[in-house]
Parts: C-alpha cells; structure tokens; sequence
C-alpha cells in the first residue's frame, strides 16, 4: 500500500513544508513529488496536505501518517545496507562554519545518519580559516567552509553573493563610520567587509566583535551595526539591506569542502555524502 518513494517525497514535504523544496532535496522534478503525493493520498483514502498558494500544512491524515512513511522509509535503508554487506562504522571529525551549521548542516546530518548509522561526528564549528589550519594539523578529517572566489583550495560546493545585512533598529548616517558587527580575524567576511568599504573611500568603526553567530545575531538585531552574510544564509530576525543604504557591492563568497588526503573510510563516505547532498539541494 505505502510504497517507500511515495513516503520519501511525502516526508520531504512534510519537513520542508514546500513541494518544491521538497523536489530540491529528493533530485527530482515538482510535478514527480505532486504525483507521489496524490498516489499516496489516493492509497491513504484522503488528504495529507492543506495547501494553498502561501502554505503547506499536514492534515490530520497526514500527521497519522508521518509515524507509517518514516518506519517504512528507515526499514528500507536499513535492509539496503544489510544487504549491501557489512556497514560502514567508524569517527569522522567534521569541521564547519557556523553559519553553515545553521544553514545546510542539519539535513546533511540527518541523513548521514539514516545512511550510516555506525558513523560517530566529531563536531567543531570556528571560523573558516581556523578550520582549515586545524586539518592541515591533523586535528580535523573534513571541514566544510567559506572561501574567496577563485582560491584553489578546496573542493568547491556553490558560489553566492555576499549581502550586507541588519535589522529595523540599524541606522548609518551619512559622513560617520560605517558601524560593522563582526568575527575576530581571520574572518574571511570580516576581511571582505574592511576592504570592500576600505576601497569605496568609506570609514568603518568595530561597532561589536564577537566569536559567535548567537552573538553576531544578538548585536546587529539590536541595532548595533551591520555586517556580511551569504543570501542564502541570512539569520532569522535579520535582513538584506537595501541598494540604497550607501554600501558598496561586496561580491560573492564561494563555499568548499576539504578533507585530508590520508583520511579513513568514514571521512571519505561523509565527504562525498556531503557534495552528494549539497548538489542535489541546490539544482
């Protein structure tokens, strides 16, 4: 009755509250989960959605329903690798930025798990550059962070562009320093956002440093400055800043995966799991 591709798609829209999110992070077309999910309504004798053009929302049949797909879902993965020989078992120590720990992390995460479940993650977050110093030391196995357009290093994931972000409360006035919220160096953002006002002929003043993006959000929802953020990884609570607020164009980040060339089987699974992912998210 509840074929496991149709409660796949179903529980991606049920995470994700969109169909086409939802299609994003299966690799498939739209119209591919709207089928499943009329399939399965069909086999479920009612609607597992309400949806209209502004929400998606689990009906009372479709929260009943999220238990049966999941048990159908993991019951299948797990007779999958059963079958597939032995599993893979072992500690991958991950590093990641923080603001992609808020952002693409959980779900990769979530996944590894259902995927490899004998893995154990060895989680650091710290800034990019930081990372990278630490698995050239042999103290990390992967380390998925930020870098410059164009630096070679690393495998790259995807390119964005760079936004300035704040909050109702922040105000810059014309004529006195640019007030940024920002990491302690070597922030690569930090960098970019001195010398992007730097070359526009603009003054700055660090209006808050902080080590964290809790403490990054905190400062700049209050009103305190600005600062620099992938688009598609701006912090609730807070905003792109309008064209016309006087900042210059900051350009875009690219964000890279690196992992040691003598790494163990786990790292290399959880590497290519990760670009996997992210490929499949983003297309």
């Amino acid at each position: 009755m509840l074929d496991p591709r149709l409660c796949r798609s179903f529980l991606a829209v049920a995470e994700t509250r969109s169909f086409t999110a939802a299609a994003r992070r299966l690799g498939v077309g739209q119209p591919t989960v709207s089928q499943h999910i009329r399939r399965l309504e069909d086999a479920a004798g009612g609607l597992l959605f309400a949806r209209d053009t502004h929400a998606v929302d689990l009906t009372a049949r479709g929260q009943a329903m999220l238990g049966f797909a999941q048990t159908i879902v993991d019951t299948e993965d797990r007779a999958e690798r059963h079958f597939r020989g032995a599993e893979l078992r072992g500690r991958v120590r991950l590093g990641v930025s923080e603001d992609f720990a808020l952002g693409e992390l959980p779900d990769i995460l979530r996944r590894l798990r259902h995927s490899h479940p004998l893995v154990d993650v060895e989680l650091t977050v710290e800034l990019s550059d930081t990372l990278a110093q630490r698995l050239g030391a042999g103290q990390l196995d992967v380390v998925l962070g930020k870098r410059r357009p164009g630096t070679a290093r690393g495998r790259l994931l995807w390119r964005e562009p760079l936004v300035w972000i704040g909050s109702a409360a922040t105000v810059i006035e014309p004529g006195q320093p640019v007030p940024l919220v920002q990491y302690p160096m070597p922030s690569i953002t930090r960098q970019i956002a001195v010398e992007c006002l730097e070359r526009a002929g603009l003054d700055w003043r660090a209006a808050c440093q902080t080590s964290s993006l809790t403490g990054l959000r905190a400062a700049a929802t209050a009103g305190l400055g600005v600062s620099l953020h992938a688009r598609s990884l701006i912090p609730a609570d807070l905003a792109e800043l309008p064209p016309d607020c006087g900042l210059p164009d900051p350009g875009d980040i690219e964000f890279m995966l690196l992992s040691r060339e003598t790494a163990e089987e786990p790292a290399v699974a959880l590497a290519e799991f990760v670009v996997d992912r992210v490929s499949a998210s983003r297309r």
